[in-house]
């Protein structure tokens, strides 16, 4: 189990692979790249362009590390899980950027897919981040979607 906070780009491809080298015991990976986008639909300028320009992630060394190897941890306590690798960047990135990758191996399918579902939610809603978008009009914080905390509290009931 492997969890990183990094300004480097990472390979999904190569991430993948690594978690399943090896084994014999492996039967399903399921993963998740998440990218930064413009958002085009909901901020568009007012030349018509994208208004997301760039997004900058912060967190706190040590915390944010520690934050995502709990959920890690949650996880492994529901579902049997093989490997799980976690990246999330920071810094300054582009729309297109990618800026999370979640992979979990399980020797089931159901498992690798439920945990990987598990490990996005929680990290979007539980993990310290905060994400400043660069628009045109200046730079601006990103709040908390109540979609994120909807999606995560399904998976309180299940406790």
């Amino acid at each position: 189990m492997s969890v990183s906070v990094q300004q480097a780009d990472f390979d999904a491809g190569a991430e993948i692979a690594a978690l399943s080298a090896g084994r014999d015991d492996v039967g399903a990976v399921a993963s998740f790249v998440g990218l930064v986008r413009a958002d085009k639909a909901a901020r568009v300028g007012a030349d018509g362009t994208a208004a997301v320009q760039a997004m900058t992630l912060e967190h706190y060394p040590g915390m944010t590390e520690n934050a995502l190897q709990e959920i890690v941890t949650q996880a492994e306590a529901r579902w049997e899980l093989l490997a799980v690798r976690v990246i999330h960047r920071v810094g300054r990135l582009l729309p297109g950027d990618r800026i999370v990758f979640v992979a979990v191996a399980s020797s089931h399918r159901g498992d690798a897919f439920a945990a990987c579902e598990f490990i996005m939610d929680y990290l979007k809603t539980r993990a310290p981040f905060w994400k400043k978008e660069e628009t045109p009009a200046g730079g601006r914080w990103v709040d908390a979607r109540e979609s994120d905390d909807h999606a995560a509290g399904r998976w309180d009931a299940g406790k």
